[in-house]
């Protein structure tokens, strides 16, 4: 079975940051290849980690935005309430 492309208007963002997360990535192998010192290189791994969270995060965030409403399709105010609470509680993943 071939599944349909599934594009978001987000996904281009999320491919250049971790396009830019990647080369940063190379960047750090090539720091500790060099011998560099280890606090810049954590520096550097720390910021690949946020850069990565942060395109899970919103990739997350635009599923639920728009193919969960999809699905779940009108609701009343209390199950609106519930999925409005579940789509901000996901915010603090």
């Amino acid at each position: 079975m071939i599944e349909q492309a599934h594009l978001h208007e987000t996904h281009p963002e999320i491919v250049k940051r971790l396009k830019r997360a990647d080369g940063h990535l190379k960047g750090i192998i090539e720091m500790i290849e060099q011998g560099r010192p280890c606090l810049d290189i954590a520096q550097q791994l720390h910021a690949v980690e946020k850069a990565i969270a942060q395109a899970k995060k919103t990739l997350i965030q635009d599923h639920l935005d728009h193919c969960l409403e999809d699905v779940a399709g009108p609701l009343g105010r209390e199950q609106r309430r519930s999925i409005d609470a579940f789509k901000e509680i996901t915010k603090y993943l």
